[in-house]
């Protein structure tokens, strides 16, 4: 935020905090440039927003339709959807409605209520909501509604038995292993009245192999279900009656999966979905459907041409994050043998058999080289469903910025990891949940000694731990509370209910990795509290912050996975604002 002479003082509070480093003296190499404390914090109270729900806005230039915000008279909700809005409102079954009644969810949020009546009409939907808004459920809610009501009609057409009996199922693909375990966890909770679950839900990554009976939701990464697919399936049976049968898929964290190290593998998956559908499409429009012989690799290889957006690595990376664990077989390179003459009669114009649903808490768009970018280009006429505060600063949690210096960089730490405990002690529970992020694996063990040190207990999370020690340390603090350490692995996904305190020990080096970590706090309609501490050189990224976040804009401008900041920063000519703000001329 850039501030200006008018502004009132009431605004902005300043305080001189201690620069004494006697509990720790020096710290070690990895964190002396980048950890950030200084001789100011700057405080800002939260802003009073109207209640903006969700809305159906005209659709736009690329024929999509996006879900906006309107602004609401009541003037306080933030979270739930109005009082009239009700599940079964929604077009849910009372089947589903009861067994979110049964773990205490009796209203839809206001992300479910957009997006469950789409997911529900059968159409492709982008559902681009902050996090902590209830996405998860939001695309969980109809998938469950569907198969059920699937499973319960009796029987299906002549022409789709004599095209295979394949079980309708769904595919949900996370980037991590704690993701999906997550996803799953979530799934299972939902429960028929005698206990048992509405549907069987199996976890296809880690150490998990393939269900032994079919279930209906699958949840998996996409280096591991192309492992499954193709180095574990040598003849190919599972692997065509497993594409056929898939009826609705779901990219979790769709802007990770689509961008990097994720993208080769996901598009691969995609196009085999896609080509699926065309001969499907193909079969059912035929005259005489007995002429029509599918072998194998139809089911499962697209043309080369449709299979252009590859790289054409077809070596199975493993992601330290989601197969650790696993030895990641390479995938053998197949022959194309789809013809294509006969590839171009089904490429254009085919009937869908499959839906698509992509869900991101941040998803940038300007650039064809992004997740919004691609999506746009792959799916144009999908629905998109965006947050009320995707982007942007959430009203339900306030702020704290401290400047720091090597010197006071330790106290400052952990003076606001205390007052983190000072908080719980006022609260009924008495247990408090703090969030402390940097951005290396040995700045997360510097900060852990620093904690130590000082008599604070904590529980560490980043890659260089087994994934045993993750989950339990994560068990761990989800169940005791206490002080989190981790890196951006922690991040993402991750639903740690009531963590009150998220303090940034080293600053974000991009927006995505911002808005991810403040998102861990203040979810679910609860407040929350974010502290970051940052050095001098990042006064100019943090200037552009804050400004954004008080007139209420997005910081979408600012994303890039390769880029930090400071290079955005750089070309939006933002250092000379940086230069008045550091000499005190402050401009609003």
């Amino acid at each position: 935020m850039i501030l200006r002479p008018s502004i009132s003082s009431q605004m902005l509070h300043i305080c001189r905090s201690s620069s004494s480093s006697s509990l720790c003296p020096s710290l070690i190499p990895p964190l002396k440039h980048s950890l950030l404390f200084s001789r100011f914090s700057f405080s800002i109270p939260l802003r009073s927003f109207k209640t903006r729900s969700f809305g159906t806005a005209a659709p736009a230039a690329a024929a999509t339709t996006t879900a906006a915000v309107d602004d609401d008279k009541s003037g306080s909700e933030t979270f739930f959807a109005g009082e009239n809005v009700s599940w079964a409102s929604l077009g849910v079954s009372d089947l589903v409605a009861r067994a979110l009644s049964q773990i205490g969810l009796n209203r839809p949020s206001l992300v479910q209520a957009a997006c469950i009546p789409s997911v529900l009409s059968g159409v492709d939907t982008v559902v681009a909501a902050e996090t902590g808004s209830g996405k998860t459920h939001g695309y969980l809610v109809p998938l469950f509604d569907m198969l059920c009501r699937s499973s319960d009609e009796s029987g299906a057409s002549l022409s789709d038995r004599d095209l295979g009996k394949c079980r309708r199922r769904s595919l949900v693909l996370c980037p991590n292993v704690m993701l999906c375990e997550q996803v799953a966890r979530m799934a299972n909770c939902l429960l028929k009245e005698n206990g048992q679950p509405l549907l069987t839900i199996a976890v296809v990554c880690g150490r998990q192999g393939w269900p032994v009976h079919e279930p209906d939701i699958i949840v998996s990464t996409p280096v591991a279900l192309l492992n499954y697919l193709y180095a574990i399936d040598p003849e190919r049976c599972r692997r065509s009656n497993f594409i056929r049968g898939v009826k609705y898929v779901v990219f979790d964290e769709a802007d990770m999966l689509l961008c990097g190290s994720f993208q080769n593998q996901v598009i691969r998956l995609i196009n085999m979905l896609r080509f699926d559908e065309k001969q499907l499409s193909r079969m059912k429009g035929s005259e005489n459907e007995n002429t029509v012989a599918l072998s194998d690799n139809d089911h499962t290889e697209p043309s080369r041409e449709e299979d252009r957006g590859t790289q054409g690595d077809s070596t199975l990376e493993n992601d330290e994050d989601s197969e650790s664990d696993d030895t990641i077989e390479t995938l053998e390179t197949e022959d194309q043998n789809v013809e294509r003459k006969d590839w171009k009669r089904v490429r254009k114009i085919y009937e869908r058999s499959k839906q698509y649903i992509f869900v991101a808490a941040t998803l940038p768009v300007n650039g064809k080289k992004t997740a919004g970018g691609i999506l746009k280009r792959m799916y144009p006429e999908v629905t998109w469903v965006t947050g009320n505060y995707i982007h942007r600063h959430n009203p339900r949690l306030e702020q704290k910025w401290i400047e720091v210096t090597v010197d006071t960089q330790a106290d400052a730490l952990i003076s606001a990891v205390n007052h983190g405990y000072n908080s719980a002690l006022n609260s009924s529970s008495g247990i408090t949940r703090t969030m402390v992020f940097a951005n290396t694996v040995e700045a997360v063990e510097a900060v852990s000694k620093i904690l130590t040190g000082a008599g604070i207990e904590c529980f560490r999370y980043h890659s260089d731990s087994s994934l045993d020690e993750r989950t339990n340390n994560l068990l761990n603090f989800q169940q005791k509370g206490g002080v989190f350490v981790c890196t951006d692995a922690a991040a993402r996904g991750l639903d740690v209910p009531n963590v009150s305190h998220v303090i940034q020990a080293e600053f974000a080096t991009s927006a995505v990795d911002f808005l991810h970590r403040v998102g861990r706090t203040a979810r679910a309609g609860q407040p929350g509290l974010v502290t970051s501490l940052y050095t001098e050189r990042s006064r100019d990224l943090v200037a552009a912050i804050r400004q954004a976040e008080k007139h209420g804009l997005p910081v979408e401008k600012a994303f890039s996975r390769k880029r930090s900041f400071r290079n955005k920063l750089k070309k939006s000519g933002l250092r000379k604002t940086s230069a008045q703000y550091s000499s005190g001329e402050v401009v609003a």
